[in-house]
């Protein structure tokens, strides 16, 4: 009579092996599951802070100190990990995002939604208030960085006007108009109005193009002209009229166009 082992008893060694040959991955995974208080102190977002500096902490560690706590089936890194992949790792598009975005993911309710939206609007706002001297505008690419953290996100059309002296140096922004989805529009009495309230002897035109093509309308192109007639009649030189997507833009003065 031969013995064969059982079935179960097969299974059973298989599993063993298997577990042999994975005990990383198991590792890993038993931590994800952990909650951070439960993880070894050297492996928690703040403790690691506190050590080693914000610098060497990951996107979705500074994220996870914020929110507090993942799911029942993720820790808090884990979690922001897979929502930061869904946005491309990219931090300008998930300061796009809404709550009904953050909804999407297990455990993500309001509170933590508008934890990450707040954060990443602290963000942008500091980046504005970096330069506290009045910048100098030497090209278009002063320009673009000075409206990109304005414009980049915005789902409609706004037309801005930046006010200078006559060694280029910043007077001030203002935003002219609001529109829709793919235009706004622009007064010309308007533009060249707040230019003599704040003697400006330069001006330049921007406007964002949420579609994301950079590349400007025949109604762009008309009020360009428009404004440049009326600026040169009080003395006053248009410089550039940028036109802002996320991550591109377009200048007429680059162009040859002014």
């Amino acid at each position: 009579m031969s013995l064969r082992p059982s079935k179960r008893t097969f299974t059973n060694n298989r599993e063993t092996r298997d577990e042999a040959r994975r005990p990383k991955e198991k590792e890993e995974y038993e931590m994800e599951k952990l909650n951070i208080n439960q993880w070894a102190e050297k492996d928690r977002p703040r403790e690691k802070m506190m050590q080693k500096g914000a610098e060497a902490l990951s996107d979705a560690e500074l994220f996870a100190i914020l929110i507090g706590s993942g799911n029942t089936e993720e820790s808090a890194v884990s979690l922001m990990q897979r929502i930061l992949a869904s946005s491309g790792n990219d931090l300008n598009q998930l300061g796009k995002w809404e709550i009904q975005d953050f909804a999407r993911f297990k455990g993500f309710g309001p509170a933590k939604s508008l934890t990450i939206m707040a954060a990443l609007e602290l963000g942008r706002r500091r980046n504005l208030q970096e330069h506290h001297e009045r910048p100098t505008i030497h090209c278009s690419q002063d320009i673009y960085e000075l409206f990109h953290p304005l414009l980049c996100d915005l789902a409609q059309e706004e037309f801005w006007i930046l006010l200078m002296n006559q060694a280029s140096r910043v007077i001030d922004k203002v935003r002219i108009s609001r529109g829709g989805i793919d235009q706004t529009t622009a007064d010309v009495r308007s533009i060249l109005r707040e230019a003599l309230l704040q003697r400006a002897t330069q001006i330049a035109l921007i406007h964002n193009h949420p579609s994301g093509n950079p590349h400007p309308s025949r109604d762009d192109q008309r009020l360009t002209e428009l404004v440049q007639k009326g600026a040169q009649t009080m003395n006053i030189r248009l410089t550039d009229h940028v036109i802002i997507t996320d991550g591109r833009y377009y200048s007429f003065c680059d162009e040859g166009m002014l």
